[in-house]
């Protein structure tokens, strides 16, 4: 039986929250000691350019992207034949599949790499994304980034806006998009926003 120290983590908040500045962050932190990060990044999320992650404050680094059908252990594992990697940061990783959650699990347990997942507990319409609901089951330690409505509470919905400035109440849950796209919100707004339907169940 291998024992490691190593843990899978999950960095959740919603939107506009600076997941991908605690992230960056924190990479740069190893680098600074001597370490090794490696930084993965959804593939069709390219607002930041092809293979980067960037915040909206301006810092960005390169990483590497990874698609539904990536095999994620296996890409930790090449790196590893080739240097050693201290830690894995994942951004956007509410996109993940299930499976690949468990891939990431499987090179804490298996390869003694931690991982750090970044990303938002539910969509547009308050349901989990399916990635975000398997690191909600199998993460180690969660850890929220927080953000506030505008009324000062903690944010913890998101609403996507219609081009009309109205909050969109179906659509595919998936849509890349920034602050023109998406506001976060404290629950009580979100429903306000949604509509009075969303409390009918």
């Amino acid at each position: 039986m291998r024992w490691t120290m190593a843990k899978l983590y999950f960095h959740y908040s919603t939107m506009n929250a600076g997941k991908s500045t605690v992230l960056l962050q924190a990479a740069h932190n190893y680098r600074e000691r001597g370490m090794v990060p490696l930084l993965l990044t959804a593939a069709f999320d390219d607002r930041a350019g092809p293979s980067r992650i960037a915040s909206r404050i301006g810092i960005g680094a390169p990483a590497q992207t990874f698609t539904p059908d990536s095999d994620l252990f296996d890409c930790i594992a090449t790196h590893l034949q080739d240097g050693p990697v201290h830690c894995v940061f994942i951004d956007e990783a509410q996109f993940l599949t299930e499976a690949q959650v468990w891939q990431l699990a499987r090179a804490v347990d298996d390869l003694g790499v931690p991982v750090m997942c970044y990303g938002l507990r539910v969509d547009f319409r308050g349901q989990l994304f399916p990635g975000s609901a398997a690191l909600l089951a199998l993460a180690d330690e969660m850890r929220e980034v927080r953000t506030i409505c505008h009324c000062g509470k903690k944010a913890t919905m998101v609403v996507r806006m219609g081009a009309d400035g109205a909050a969109l109440q179906d659509g595919a849950q998936v849509q890349i998009g920034g602050n023109e796209t998406y506001v976060s919100l404290c629950r009580v707004h979100w429903r306000e926003a949604m509509g009075a339907r969303r409390d009918q169940g």
